[in-house]
């Protein structure tokens, strides 16, 4: 390998170093609402991008899809974000709104519903395939109860504390839950 081919080659490796660590810092900011879930874990952090500002840091553009149009989560979100890069040292951070694609729950990772079944909200249940409702109508399934795993469950409302929870109760341990909505 010619010692130019090195140069590039450890250039690149070096960048791909720190846009790990900008999306690992992005990836940590948790949500307002939900606060045992990160951005990550939630699957509305959904780009981070370093450039040369001539700064001693790279600037940051971080893209973030809400997980519905008007969530009043994400100023909060921008801010946590700002707050974050901040303090690891960057100061020129720009945090940018992408709707289209629109945010699906099935952009959740596993450890994310995990957390949240063991925070006591059931997690989506079934694929939401955004689009792809040419045929037959989805029926409704039970929803297992995060407390006892009961499937014996009830819905009381179709809105929660926030509009993509609803709110359930299981006929079996009595208990209320939230539910996350597959959207």
């Amino acid at each position: 390998m010619t010692a130019v081919a090195r140069q590039a080659q450890e250039k690149t490796i070096q960048e791909k170093s720190l846009r790990q660590k900008a999306w690992d810092i992005a990836a940590m900011v948790c949500d307002p609402e939900i606060p045992v879930l990160t951005i990550e874990d939630l699957g509305i952090l959904r780009n981070v991008q370093l450039f040369d500002d001539g700064g001693p840091e790279p600037a940051v553009q971080v893209t973030i899809t809400p997980t519905y149009s008007g969530c009043p989560a994400m100023d909060a979100i921008r801010d946590d974000l700002k707050a974050a890069f901040t303090q690891a040292g960057y100061n020129n951070i720009q945090v940018d709104l992408v709707l289209a694609p629109a945010w699906t729950t099935d952009w959740m990772t596993d450890a994310g519903k995990a957390k949240l079944r063991e925070y006591g909200i059931a997690p989506p249940s079934g694929m939401a395939k955004a689009g792809g409702h040419s045929g037959p109508i989805r029926l409704t399934l039970a929803v297992k109860c995060p407390q006892c795993s009961s499937l014996n469950t009830k819905e009381l409302t179709r809105f929660g504390s926030t509009s993509c929870k609803a709110l359930y109760v299981c006929q079996d341990c009595r208990e209320p839950f939230d539910y996350f909505k597959v959207l």
